[in-house]
């Protein structure tokens, strides 16, 4: 298993409820095409998995 996760964020969060931007927000994004490369960890993957149809991820 990759020990590290590339996401961007390619969709915007207006639309999106306050759970969602809380993780988005999390994940380290701010700007619709922002990455950020974390640690695959099991809270990472959960925060991806609760908007992953505003993500593009990858794992490096």
């Amino acid at each position: 298993m990759a020990k590290t996760i590339t996401v961007t964020l390619k969709k915007s969060i207006i639309a999106a409820n306050p759970r969602q931007k809380a993780c988005v927000k999390g994940l380290g994004l701010r700007k619709t095409g922002s990455s950020k490369t974390l640690e695959n960890t099991p809270a990472v993957r959960g925060m991806i998995k609760k908007v992953i149809h505003l993500l593009d991820w990858k794992e490096a």
